[in-house]
């Protein structure tokens, strides 16, 4: 290990000590009864992106109402004060959701959930098959007093570090998706960039384009995963090393943050995606591919599968960024011009070695969006 000088020193702790400075904290125990009464009142919130990340099983939810009653630690929960000093939860869903869907107070998307039945208990299963109204009083008593620890961030805090606590809050239950993460965290820093994402996330010829994505990756926001993926790649590709998910995350902090230069123009953004995604579409119907024009191509079957691969759609949608601004979709020329690119492209040996496992990284990611991107201008020409 190097040493490091005195002066050196000096300015590791000096840092360190006005980042401390920067964050002001404060630790409350509150009851479960109180908290409720907090939300209920609307003192304490939970945005709605985030309440829908409340994934426990009804099983575990009852196993943390006994916790609670048997009187077994439990973690903190972590809060965030705002300018108009109301509260807002950061970490501790899955733990305060359960309490309040025990009480009948839990709401989701507006409406309020029908009240919990304890199941799976394991301790005293006795509690099984029992809502919170047929506690007997003492139980009810004790599971409104029942305390927990609060760790508040002071609204004083710097905005940045704020959004770093959050993002480093994604533990316990069950592992959150790197786009809900950043959907989470990043409207600390600012929710514009965010909510540009889910409304292009809902465009009719992306979605249609994106078909082959399955349910369950759709529920964990990977299209707006892919969404955030062509800005990054249309606007940073020359950036991009290995490690998407923190590329990823790195230009959405980048784009929300006013203090970074990074600049990003709504308008000309959204034109450029949804013009792309209507050439996608016509090119698909061209081809007759369907909800397949990114499916992987099996060359034992000479055929494009159903299977979606982000390989593909980074070769076609990125490497069409190229000639984009040229592109009209109503001339007929050109769309079957483009549409042969993307048939004889997806069964070319050129471009697969760009694709499949272990081509993550910046050569072959450059190598498939600059075949279709070359062969795309040469098309035009």
């Amino acid at each position: 290990m190097p040493d490091i000088d005195s002066s050196t020193q000096g300015e590791m702790i000096e840092a360190v000590d006005e980042k401390i400075s920067a964050i002001r904290t404060q630790s409350l125990d509150f009851s479960f009864n109180e908290l409720a009464d907090m939300y209920s009142d609307g003192e304490l919130i939970i945005k709605p992106d985030f309440q829908r990340m409340f994934r426990w099983s009804e099983g575990a939810q009852a196993r943390f109402i006994e916790s609670l009653l048997l009187e077994l630690p439990i973690p903190p929960i972590f809060l965030i004060e705002r300018d108009d000093r109301i509260y807002e939860l950061i970490d501790g869903l899955q733990r305060f959701s359960s309490y309040l869907h025990f009480r009948g107070q839990l709401k989701m998307d507006g409406e309020i959930l029908p009240p919990l039945v304890l199941s799976d208990c394991d301790i005293v299963k006795e509690l099984n098959g029992h809502t919170y109204k047929d506690l007997p009083r003492a139980l009810e008593i004790k599971l409104k007093r029942s305390y927990v620890r609060a760790e508040i961030l002071r609204k004083e805090s710097d905005p940045r570090l704020r959004y770093y606590m959050f993002k480093r809050l994604n533990t316990g239950g069950e592992r959150l998706t790197e786009q809900e993460v950043r959907n989470a965290t990043i409207r600390l820093l600012s929710n514009d960039f965010n909510a540009f994402i889910v409304e292009l996330s809902d465009d009719e010829n992306f979605k249609e384009c994106i078909d082959s994505v399955n349910e369950n990756a759709i529920l964990r926001k990977f299209d707006q995963e892919l969404v955030l993926r062509f800005f990054a790649l249309r606007n940073w590709g020359e950036k991009y090393k290995h490690e998407v998910a923190d590329f990823l995350t790195e230009y959405m902090e980048a784009v929300s943050d006013d203090t970074d230069p990074t600049s990003f123009d709504y308008d000309r953004e959204r034109e450029a995606f949804r013009k792309t995604f209507l050439i996608i579409k016509r090119i698909s119907e061209i081809l007759d591919y369907g909800s397949k024009i990114f499916g992987s191509y099996d060359p034992r079957k000479g055929q494009v599968r159903g299977q979606f691969s982000v390989f593909h759609f980074e070769g076609i949608a990125i490497g069409l960024q190229r000639v984009i601004d040229e592109v009209d979709p109503d001339n007929v020329d050109q769309m079957n011009a483009l549409a042969e690119v993307v048939r004889t492209g997806k069964a070319d040996p050129t471009f697969l070695r760009a694709t499949g496992g272990g081509k993550n990284d910046r050569v072959p990611y450059r190598a498939r969006v600059n075949y279709f991107s070359d062969r795309f201008a040469g098309a035009l020409s």
